[in-house]
């Protein structure tokens, strides 16, 4: 049986799915949320943001492990109280209302939309560099292709894959660091590098504090892919178990995986030398004799695009089948095959992600690139945003019910962790538009969450207005 929360408040009791496969195991589901969040993005995406903030990117990517943690632990207590495929489309139509829950549902698909074919870009412009007869494109639908397959025969296949894919990453990452403390020390045969580097060049923050907040944006895209784990507890074994341990883990992994590597790389490598063309770690590698293991980062960095690309499908396919099942969305995109995957919703997917990739193939700038991030990080914050929205109506109805001690996890320090995750992400997407480089994610971005609210509204009138509908204080 599994338990959902009405209009009013009880809880009530109903049939479990038995669409969905509970196939995933818990060590599926830890990599999942772990490489998630270590995509192409990190490794080409972190050289923008040196570019942008200098040394001071640290404090971006610490206040932007905050922001997802935050997040984390808001997803969890909703999970876990109701454990289906959907995740946070379901919780937004139930705790806020129908007409947001279509807008940030279709917006974060289009988010994946965006987001998976510059990881399959990425994945081709590596490609490509190694066979140069074969264009980049054709790579890009290769792959694109292989994370069809993977997604379509079983949702363990999925898992399996991204647990293998994941621990390559974190391999890569893990020897990065132990490299680069060693040369910070004057091991490897260097000189004694210290904070020599990490202050040079401008000091710590060579264009100022306000540069943190303006590459807020690009950060939050490379933390995209934790709030799948959400999406994954409909197919997940003992979801009240697997579901905290991954929120738990998050904490220590954004410090090891992210805040530790980058530090130790603006400690070796000037930030005036870094740039969106080549990744940074690679680039680091290079400056001091590493060439054969900077060369095996671009193997790295095409594991890291196919796995988000993967991760990306995978979410991407569950919301709509969501949008779907909640008659958001055509019917058909909410059927499943005989293996319990949305087959349609994914083939959907991804044919749309092949027609952004053969646009992109007529404007190949390092422009495209990061507008594709910076649209992303748009859609993918509102969604964020929705999910601590939803947790905090969840919270207050239980309160006001008196049903807080049914709980089996509780988001801490409520309602401060909450109201910190939505304001925060609000105040990064105010800083969006008075950027001049991600402004135009704007344009694009409003559009995709307006048209189907507006769509949703008209076609549904007043039934719109769910009892959830609440105000944030």
């Amino acid at each position: 049986m599994q338990k959902l929360f009405t209009s009013k408040g009880c809880v009530k009791k109903t049939m479990k799915e038995n669409t969905m496969h509970r196939s995933l195991k818990n060590r599926h589901l830890q990599l999942i949320s772990l490489g998630g969040i270590i995509g192409s993005g990190y490794f080409l995406g972190t050289g923008y943001i040196l570019e942008k903030a200098g040394p001071s990117a640290i404090l971006a990517y610490l206040l932007g492990g905050l922001i997802v943690f935050c997040v984390m632990l808001c997803l969890a207590e909703l999970a876990v109280a109701n454990p289906i495929s959907g995740s946070f489309v379901n919780y937004a139509e139930e705790f806020i209302s129908p007409t947001w829950a279509c807008g940030v549902g279709w917006a974060y698909w289009l988010n994946w939309i965006a987001y998976v074919p510059s990881e399959m870009i990425a994945a081709g412009i590596i490609m490509h560099n190694f066979v140069p007869d074969i264009n980049q494109i054709v790579w890009a639908i290769l792959f694109g292709i292989v994370v069809t397959c993977i997604n379509i025969f079983s949702v363990g296949s999925f898992g399996e894959s991204e647990f293998w894919l994941a621990m390559i990453k974190v391999g890569a990452l893990i020897l990065f660091s132990v490299i680069a403390f060693g040369l910070c020390l004057g091991g490897f045969g260097s000189e004694y590098i210290g904070t020599k580097i990490l202050l040079g060049h401008g000091g710590f923050t060579p264009h100022g504090y306000w540069s943190v907040f303006l590459t807020m944006v690009i950060i939050l895209v490379n933390f995209q892919g934790s709030e799948i784990i959400g999406l994954a507890a409909g197919e997940c074994k003992e979801p009240e178990k697997s579901i905290p341990i991954a929120v738990r883990n998050v904490s220590w992994r954004i410090i090891a995986l992210y805040i530790i590597p980058v530090t130790l790389l603006v400690s070796i490598l000037p930030w005036n030398h870094a740039s969106l063309s080549e990744s940074a770690f690679a680039a680091a590698l290079d400056e001091y004799g590493f060439h054969h293991i900077a060369s095996c980062f671009a193997f790295v960095v095409l594991t890291a695009a196919i796995s988000c690309s993967n991760s990306g499908l995978y979410g991407s396919g569950r919301a709509l089948q969501a949008l779907a099942k909640l008659n958001m969305a055509p019917k058909w995109l909410g059927k499943l095959n005989k293996h319990g995957m949305p087959q349609n919703s994914i083939f959907v997917s991804i044919v749309c992600c092949w027609l952004i990739i053969l646009l992109y193939s007529f404007d190949k700038s390092e422009t495209a690139y990061t507008y594709l991030l910076a649209v992303s990080g748009f859609t993918g914050a509102m969604a964020w945003i929705s999910i601590c929205w939803s947790q905090y109506n969840f919270r207050r109805r239980l309160e006001k019910n008196k049903l807080t001690h049914t709980l089996k996890y509780k988001t801490p320090l409520f309602p401060y962790i909450t109201l910190f995750g939505i304001w925060v992400q609000v105040l990064c997407l105010v800083v969006v538009a008075f950027t001049a480089d991600l402004r135009s994610a704007l344009y694009a971005g409003l559009p995709m969450m307006a048209l189907p609210m507006l769509w949703y509204k008209l076609r549904h009138g007043k039934k719109t207005s769910g009892p959830l509908a609440g105000k944030i204080s």
